[in-house]
This record gives C-alpha cells, structure tokens and sequence, in this order.
C-alpha cells in the first residue's frame, strides 16, 4: 500500500469522528501553546536582562559586601550580607591605575511627593561619577556635583519618569519635592532610559548626593561604626585591564578591612560579564523551568491520544479484519495507525504554535507598573515544540497501532 493511500485513510478516519478528534487535539494544542508562549516569555526575559547591563557603562566591575560564611549566592544577599564598605574604600579604589571613575551607591524605595502628588520610586545615593558609570544622560539641568556630596546638599536629580508623573509638561528644574518630609531642590533631568528591571523602571529612580542619603535619610553603619555604603561600581579605562584592576580591588580592600591571609573576603568583586552571566544562568533555568511546567500539559494529551487511538482499534476490529483478509500486512496496519495518531499531535501542534504566539504576542502588549517583557518566540523553540508533538503522537500511538496490527484476522471479522 503506498504512502499516500496511508494518508488517505488516516484523514478520512480523522474526518468521520470530528469531534473526538477534536478533543483528542485539544490537550496537544494547549501542552505545544504553553510551551511557546511560557519559554518566549521566559526568553523575552532573558532578553531584558542583558539589554539592561548592556546598557550600563562599559568597563564596569561592581564590589559588594558579602556573608563568607553563607552559601552560593546567599553570600551576596542583603538579607545575609553585613555592610562591609565606606565611602573611605570607595576613594581608595580611585587611587588604583586603569580607573576612571567610582561610583558608591545606596538604595532604597520611597515616595516622592509635590503638593498632592506622589510616586514610589528608587532612589539612589551616590557620586558623580554615577551618571558616566551606569549610563545615563542629562536631559536638562545638572547632575549633582562633588560639592553637593561635600556638603551633604538636599539636592535631587529625577528619572524621566519621575518628572513627567510629578509635574507633567511642566520644567521640574528648580522645583521642589519631598522625602520623607524633607525638601529637595530638583536641579537635573535625566533622559529616558528605557526598559526596566526587577520590576521597576529604569527611568523610575531618583538621585541623590551619598552623604545626604546617609546621613538625612537612611543610615546604615558598618560593624566598625562607619556610614555603610551598598555597592561600589569601578570603571576602567579598558576591558583588557580587568584581571589587574580585580586583583588590585581585592588586595586593597583586604588590607583596609584587616582581612589577614586566609580569611575569606567581606566582599565580592563581580565584572559586568560575571554578573550578566549569573543572571542570564538565573534566566535559563527559569525558563526551562517554565517549559518542564508547560510539558505537563503536553503528556496530558499524549494520555488522550493513546486513549482514543485504542478506542479506535476497537471500533474498527472487523475494518482490520477485512484489510487483513485481503492482503494488508501487519506492517501497513501498524504505520496506519501510527500515522493517524501523527497527524493528530502534528496538528494540533501546529494550532498550539499558532495561539502560544499569539499568547506571547499579547503578553508583550501588557504594561503592568510600566514593566514590559518583549517574548521573543525563537525559531529553536517552535522546532522543539513541534517535533516533541509529532513524537508523543507517535509514542502515544505505538501501543494502540501494535495492537491493532496483531489482531487474528478471523477473531476480528467475528468481532461484533
């Protein structure tokens, strides 16, 4: 029996129950469309996080405290980690050959109010060399200076968001606002950034002079009684000198916070690449994560198929029969079978591809606290999905279509 003859009857077959085909499909469509629209998700925010430190200056290394007692990535966790650095360690690292600038950062939210105006956003504390550091730009006004973090001035510069939120059209320059109760004098707009991380904005952050953070707003100290500061971003002059500058970071730090030899550090020393890694490894396996969680549904259907595919065998004993009778081997009833239940999850694979990208395409329309994830429905993951369809069709279908194919001819014409 030739091919097409096999396809012939595998859809009529098909076309004669509409319905339980219909149904059969259905746990094969929703297992493929969840996979598509859960790993392009998955992949958008992968996506997302490399664009943002891609964004950031180039040349950076990030020191941050750490727990040397905690495990893994917990060492780095605010909830584990003890404040560790200073203001003093930050303009030590400046003295270090190959580095432009540094940048000492606190963090924390809080609301911003004008009049009866408010937003929550993040506010960072920091230096000048902030702006240069992790890429920003001035859309009016100016940044804050070395004399404003001299003199521990109430002076802020506001993220393109901020200032649209709180005075709309109007020139914030000048301007004041209020944290925590406190006056501000807004002397900078920084201009939109674009994208957003954690959840937040990027162009929903607010800066301050350091000192003034430390000392009216949230102070945090060291063990040895010294204001604390949260990070430090250290920028170079080139990326080739990163392995020097490291071993430089590490050695002067070790000495200022008397780590003797031996001891482990009270801080980590992270480059761009480094980070971009960890949190691209983070997003890897959420979104394989998602895709086990998706393939759920995709084992589901395959129960369906191997269901209604040996429902099928029992209908049509006595058509097994005839064709058996009159020449078909057991073979040509195996692969008619087997190819019934392919087409099957080759279908519905294919409508589950075809609503897991629209799925994925209105998830990247949704705009929740100014958070977007662009999916990104690569061409690896429609194979993926389609040839896993295709498989458990053919997996699913095996039993069915042996058994079919092992039938005695005259036990099956007496069928019914």
């Amino acid at each position: 029996m030739k091919l097409i003859e096999f396809f012939t009857i595998a859809i009529r077959s098909l076309f004669a129950n509409k319905l339980r085909s219909s149904l059969t499909m259905l746990g094969i469509i929703i297992g493929v469309g969840a996979v598509i629209s859960l790993m392009s998700i998955g992949r958008g925010a992968q996506a997302r996080v490399t664009s943002i430190y891609e964004g950031l200056g180039s040349n950076v290394i990030f020191v941050q405290p750490q727990n040397p007692e905690a495990p893994g990535m917990a060492r780095l966790s605010p909830l584990f980690a003890t404040p560790s650095l200073t203001l003093d360690d930050a303009e030590a690292l400046a003295d270090i050959p190959w580095v432009l600038g540094v940048a000492p950062t606190n963090e924390n939210f809080v609301e911003v109010t004008v009049g009866d105006e408010s937003v929550y956003v993040v506010i960072q504390g920091t230096t000048p060399a902030y702006q240069q550091a992790y890429n920003y730009t001035l859309a009016s006004g100016q940044f804050i200076s070395e004399k404003d973090v001299a003199r521990k001035d109430m002076v802020i510069v506001l993220g393109s968001k901020v200032a649209r939120d709180l005075f709309g059209s109007d020139d914030p320059i000048g301007q004041k606002v209020k944290i925590k109760g406190r006056s501000f004098s807004v002397t900078g707009v920084l201009e939109p950034k674009g994208g957003t991380f954690m959840g937040f904005s990027l162009d929903d952050i607010v800066v301050v002079p350091i000192t003034t953070f430390q000392s009216r707003l949230f102070a945090q100290q060291t063990v040895r009684g010294e204001n604390a500061v949260q990070s430090i971003a250290v920028q170079l002059s080139s990326s080739e000198a990163i392995s020097e500058v490291t071993e430089e970071i590490e050695a002067t730090l070790r000495k200022r916070h008397r780590i003797d030899p031996g001891e482990k550090d009270d801080f980590a020393v992270i480059s761009q690449e480094q980070l971009l890694g960890i949190f691209e490894q983070i997003t890897g396996i959420f979104t394989i994560f998602l895709g086990a969680i998706a393939s759920i549904s995709l084992v589901v259907g395959s129960i369906g198929i191997m269901n209604i595919m040996l429902v099928s065998v029992t209908e049509r004993t006595r058509e097994i029969g005839i064709r058996k009778a009159v020449g078909a081997k057991r073979r040509d009833i195996l692969v008619q079978f087997l190819l019934e239940a392919a087409m099957l999850s080759l279908v519905g694979g294919g409508i589950g591809i075809t609503g897991g990208w629209l799925v994925s395409k209105a998830v990247s329309l949704i705009d929740i606290g100014g958070m977007t994830i662009n999916s990104v429905v690569s061409p690896d993951i429609v194979i993926l999905a389609i040839s896993v369809s295709v498989f458990i069709g053919l997996a699913s279908g095996i039993y069915p279509a042996m058994r079919a194919a092992r039938l005695n001819p005259i036990d099956a014409l007496r069928y019914g």
